[in-house]
């Protein structure tokens, strides 16, 4: 089966506005961070101004929570972009994996020595990063989050994709390929459904399936590795009859399911539904087994993320946060759209 509409390629994302920022005297920057542990706002460490005011190359590091996934290289690709336009020192580092403690070592390593003028993380899990989020806004360094949020944290700033948004959106497109008086099962997906990501996501698509004639099952987790991925999802379908559609919230749980499809003989009696273009993705909706996916350009939200923290520091530009915003991707404009790894 196969999307033929089109009528809402863009998803109107709501705008992600958060922290309004000014400048004092003194050169002092502040923050109207609402949530903020410091009554007197946000302070840039001294050693950073010291680079700054030598003209040293800004070192900003993107932690993104599992560089090992395939989602991670566009990232990487506008984050570099990035950096030769604006001359920065950048890295993409993060856990392979997806262990949020290492991954919160690392950041306090990296601040412990001093060693990085600006950062962007992508949490495993919000809860276990707001804590060094805490941190490197207490130390001075100035730090947003990127694909995926971290409300009520100390960032500065977000720059990515309305999650529950695209959630929401993803969900009233599939009753759209389905029909709106469809009845059956749909069964979610997620590589990790204890991240915050997830959770966002599917509480967006759940809260729009509500009121329709589905029952929604999931998210069932199936992690990062594909073999395992794709043996969780053959597990969870042998279980289920009457399924109607299946719906990943992100690149690989989409592949995995969208791989099942196909060797079951399914792919004309269970739409899928998915999110992110990786190639194999860009395959199967040429195949005519995913229905659509949902791009969030990630090799925007590696150059907004850098760009965002280099003109905060050079240039005293207010951090607002960057919507990276949402395309639905189907067999119509395949051909159009970039291909994310």
């Amino acid at each position: 089966m196969s999307l033929r509409s089109t009528a809402r390629r863009f998803l109107a994302a709501g705008v992600l506005a958060a922290t309004a920022l000014t400048v004092s005297g003194c050169g002092a920057i502040t923050s109207e961070n609402s949530g903020s542990s410091s009554e007197d706002g946000f302070q840039l460490a001294a050693h950073i101004q010291d680079r700054i005011d030598r003209g040293d190359p800004l070192r900003i590091k993107l932690s993104y929570h599992d560089p090992s996934l395939a989602f991670a290289a566009p990232i990487s690709e506008g984050m570099e972009r990035a950096a030769d336009e604006l001359g920065a020192d950048v890295q993409l580092i993060g856990p392979t994996g997806g262990d949020a403690a290492q991954q919160v070592s690392e950041l306090q390593t990296l601040m412990q020595q001093k060693s990085v003028d600006g950062l962007a993380v992508s949490s495993s899990s919000s809860d276990a990063l707001k804590p060094v989020i805490a941190q490197a806004y207490n130390a001075g360094i100035p730090i947003v989050s990127f694909n995926t949020d971290n409300p009520d944290s100390e960032q500065m700033g977000f720059v990515g994709q309305d999650l529950a948004g695209s959630g929401a959106a993803q969900a009233e497109e599939l009753l759209s390929v389905l029909g709106e008086d469809a009845t059956g099962k749909v069964v979610v997906f997620s590589v990790d459904t204890g991240a915050g990501w997830s959770h966002d996501r599917f509480g967006g698509f759940e809260s729009a399936l509500a009121d329709s004639g589905l029952e929604v099952v999931g998210p069932v987790n199936v992690g990062n590795e594909p073999n395992a991925a794709y043996n969780t999802v053959e597990s969870t379908m042998s279980g289920q009859s009457g399924v109607a559609a299946i719906a990943g919230l992100d690149c690989c749980s989409t592949t995995a399911a969208a791989q099942w499809v196909q060797q079951s003989g399914n792919a004309c009696e269970i739409a899928v539904v998915g999110f992110d273009l990786l190639p194999a993705t860009a395959e199967y909706i040429e195949r005519g087994v995913v229905d659509f996916t949902i791009s969030q350009n990630p090799a925007e939200q590696g150059y907004q993320a850098v760009k965002v923290l280099y003109d905060f520091l050079t240039e005293d530009t207010e951090i607002t946060g960057v919507d990276t915003g949402s395309e639905f991707v189907t067999e119509d404009n395949l051909a159009d759209a970039a291909v994310e790894g």
